[in-house]
């Protein structure tokens, strides 16, 4: 029998405001919020979900895994991310489709433009 995707756990320093604003971004809500950890997603049976946990150290370098967020207007939800606490990053991508951005804590993740065209 092969596995099944449960959670993407991510490390924080604050995981209680990193997960609101995983949840504002994708639409999410908390889950599960308990010691050790804090869990968004679509649904109490929904999977994958998104599990924040504690770490003592700070974010060092670039992510060695990220998110790729696939909007129908990239630019407006560039905007609406910004607004919710993200910032713009550079990690040397160039001159290139999406705009990559850094969540509170410094994750890097990209905003594609839509792929909703490519198969519509």
């Amino acid at each position: 029998m092969a596995s099944r995707w449960y959670h993407l756990v991510i490390d924080a320093k604050d995981p209680a405001a990193l997960a609101r604003f995983w949840a504002a971004v994708l639409g999410y809500q908390i889950l599960y919020e308990g010691p050790g950890e804090l869990v968004i997603g679509t649904g109490a049976h929904d999977y994958p979900g998104i599990c924040f946990v504690p770490v003592p150290e700070d974010k060092a370098g670039k992510n060695r895994l990220h998110i790729d967020l696939d909007p129908d207007d990239r630019d407006a939800e560039v905007e609406r991310i910004l607004a919710l606490g993200a910032r713009h990053a550079d990690v040397g991508q160039g001159d290139v489709s999406w705009v990559v951005l850094a969540d509170p804590e410094g994750n890097e993740f990209c905003v594609l433009r839509s792929h909703r065209s490519l198969v519509d």
